[in-house]
């Protein structure tokens, strides 16, 4: 679709938007008690082992308490009575538990629920995509790659209330980790009991977080979370009830808002830019950036170096940030966000900035030079004065379809390339995404932890979430280097990381796009927001003020 008509499609949503907002005459009166917020989606799995997006694990975060939980950027004991320190040796952690954390049937959380929820994941047979994460656990890797039982793994239960954990190598942010769904524990007897429907439906689910999923099941757009009596902490969390609501339209969001149906709304796009002036108004930013890859597996022609750069140097990111998506986003020359981690040696220098040189070497806007390498790879490849015809995969929410039908009109402009579009359900693009059924696809990343690693992994040549399966030795290589013989030298670990962002940047088998961040509208009842540094809500914080 040509520019021109992007604009005016978003002009006719804004005009949509402000008849929906003037009708909106009829104003909800709160529920007592009750957050109400939009989701941009459904929950997919409640499987700490399955998860593997944003949605489900604010779900998990809300029900679920790992050894550890954020608060605000602070780390602060959960499950655990204590902040551990490894063993001088960095290898080996011992945990002592909560004696008094109960799971919502009211069996006692203990040490073996977190050694068969760690054993689960990382079993090949669970077939979780978040098992690369285990990596540095003693016997995590041999056991993902079939080489040994899942009991080698360095996880054990030392008494009903103490867990070791046992490490192969130190792991400079395992205590970030510990936050994360994938680490949460899980009810042996619950799992077993309804094995493939575990985390489908809420009658299949026991919480041992500050909430429970009630009267759920996995295609609902609406879903209700209530307050866990069984929680540990239970006498902190004051909110009784969380109901979220999946909305994909920024005007539906905003009429929902302002005819006081929901308490706090995401916008996107003309909304966001009507909106920007209003009291509730708020951007905030996100340890998250969008990319494309292209699946070269599938199409020979992107294996070529040159064809990738050019579809990248194709896109104007500032124009996309700016006029199409306008929700605070920004143009990003790397797919690891900047102001997310700094330089061990100089906390001002960031990790972006330190490899800019690179990243805009080939994601500033450059039509003549991007035709220039496209004829160049045509050429190459034994394909020149060919057609090409791909097909872009992405999310069907409006400001998905809105961001794909830009990248369409920009790749449109290279000699012979024609993209089509193909917008389906998160669930879907996600499916489809982890088989390879896709030419070129539009994904994300949000960070578990503030450090590059946690983006850099994703697109190793064997990682679960490198769907176009662009591979590279030397990057690999650099990869390893910073999660092994570099990992207790913090300036040889950064150099590591830092040589491997610069050889992605170089390759582009990883396009990036833009580095998120989201606008929203919040009502004032709703006091102490309490987000960390992957952007998930702590709602223990949350207070509304009646």
């Amino acid at each position: 679709m040509k520019l021109k008509h992007i604009v005016a499609a978003s002009v006719l949503t804004l005009a949509a938007a402000g008849g929906l907002a003037g009708c909106g005459s009829h104003k909800a009166a709160a529920p007592p008690n009750t957050y109400r917020i939009m989701a941009t989606d459904i929950i997919a799995t409640a499987d700490p082992s399955m998860n593997t997006d944003v949605i489900g694990a604010q779900a998990l975060t809300d029900t679920m308490d790992g050894l550890y939980r954020y608060e605000g950027n602070t780390l602060k004991p959960a499950m655990t009575t204590k902040i551990v320190k490894p063993s001088a040796d960095g290898l080996t952690y011992v945990f002592p538990l909560r004696k008094n954390a109960k799971w919502s049937n009211g069996d006692p959380v203990t040490a073996q629920d977190f050694v068969f929820a760690w054993r689960r994941t990382v079993d090949p047979k669970t077939k979780s995509q978040y098992a690369y994460i285990y990596e540095g656990i003693n016997n995590a890797k041999d056991i993902t790659a079939g080489k040994k039982d899942v009991t080698a793994l360095g996880v054990k239960a030392l008494d009903k209330h103490t867990l070791q954990v046992t490490l192969e190598k130190p792991i400079p942010y395992f205590d970030k980790l510990m936050t994360q769904p994938m680490f949460f524990p899980q009810n042996q007897k619950v799992v077993e009991k309804w094995g493939k429907k575990f985390g489908t439906h809420s009658k299949t689910l026991v919480s041992n977080g500050p909430y429970k999923l009630v009267n759920w099941n996995s295609p609902d757009n609406t879903w209700n979370e209530v307050k866990n009596s069984k929680y540990w902490n239970a006498k902190q969390v004051k909110v009784e009830k969380l109901h979220y609501q999946v909305v994909k339209d920024p005007s539906t969001a905003l009429n929902l808002y302002q005819s006081k149906k929901l308490d706090r709304v995401k916008l996107t796009g003309d909304t966001s830019k009507q909106m920007k002036g209003s009291k509730d108004y708020e951007i905030q930013k996100q340890n998250s950036t969008f990319y494309l890859l292209p699946n070269i597996q599938k199409q020979e022609l992107f294996k070529n170096q040159k064809i990738r750069q050019a579809l990248s140097l194709a896109i104007n990111r500032d124009q996309l940030t700016k006029k199409v998506i306008g929700n605070g986003t920004i143009a990003a020359s790397s797919f690891t966000p900047n102001d997310m981690s700094f330089d061990p040696d100089n906390k001002s220098k960031d990790f972006v900035a330190e490899t800019s040189a690179t990243g805009k070497k080939y994601t500033r806007y450059d039509l003549p030079a991007a035709k220039k390498l496209w004829r160049e790879g045509l050429a190459e490849t034994g394909n020149t004065g060919k057609n090409f015809t791909f097909t872009l995969l992405g999310d069907d929410t409006d400001n998905a379809k809105q961001i794909t039908e830009y990248v369409q009109n920009q790749l449109g402009k290279l000699p012979g390339l024609k993209i089509t579009l193909n917008n389906v359900p998160f669930k879907n693009r996600l499916a489809r995404s982890d088989s390879g059924d896709f030419d070129l696809v539009l994904g994300a990343w949000n960070a578990d932890f503030a450090d590059p690693i946690n983006f850099l992994t994703l697109f190793t040549s064997d990682a679960s979430y490198n769907y176009g399966k662009w591979s590279n030795p030397q990057y690999d290589a650099a990869v390893a280097k910073s999660l092994n013989e570099d990992v207790n030298n913090p300036s040889a670990r950064w150099q590591d990381l830092k040589d491997a962002q610069n050889i992605a940047n170089e390759q582009q088998g990883v396009i990036p796009l833009y580095q998120n961040g989201e606008a929203w509208l919040t009502n004032s009842r709703v006091k102490n927001l309490d987000y960390g540094p992957a952007g998930n809500y702590n709602n223990v914080s949350l207070r509304l003020k009646e």
